[in-house]
């Protein structure tokens, strides 16, 4: 039984939070699966790494994934070791202050979140398979656009958020 679509803006607004809930459920995993659990699992730090690394100036530190994932700097750490024991990290000296040790992806990280980004295509095109070409990339640029508008918030703190 396919359920009702929303028919007003309250009703469709009102339907995000079960549907954000449906995701959580649903795993990538799901849906074939070139990943581990486990790499999956790594790559939450691998894609902060990645990606506070292509701003040349900024440094990723181990302080600085528990800040990203919200979690206890000894969890972060936990992490990141798991990360390096697999060769997916390596540790490196800060050029901004000797005394700080940073993160880098190792060439296997990178082929990680290369064969991970590859495989997040794929999910997304399987399940959105049967829309429009145009629903599909429209869904794209707007989840691109939430997820911007999400980390813009983050970034300006809880003042923001009050």
């Amino acid at each position: 039984m396919t359920p009702k679509e929303p028919s007003t803006a309250d009703e469709l607004l009102d339907a995000v939070g079960p549907a954000f809930s449906k995701l959580r459920r649903t795993s990538l995993l799901e849906v074939e699966n070139p990943i581990s659990a486990k790499d999956l699992s790594r790559t939450l730090v691998l894609n902060h790494v990645m990606e506070g690394t292509r701003d040349t100036d900024r440094e990723i530190t181990v302080g600085a994934i528990a800040e990203l994932l919200a979690v206890d700097p000894s969890v972060a750490s936990r992490m990141v070791s798991d990360n390096i024991k697999a060769g997916y990290l390596i540790r490196a000296a800060s050029q901004q202050d000797g005394r700080r040790t940073v993160l880098q992806l190792s060439p296997a990280g990178r082929e990680l979140m290369t064969r991970f980004r590859r495989h997040q295509r794929s999910a997304f095109e399987y399940i959105t398979g049967d829309w429009s070409e145009r629903d599909r990339l429209e869904f794209a640029r707007l989840m691109l656009k939430y997820a911007d508008s999400l980390a813009d918030l983050a970034n300006r703190g809880p003042a923001a958020k009050a």
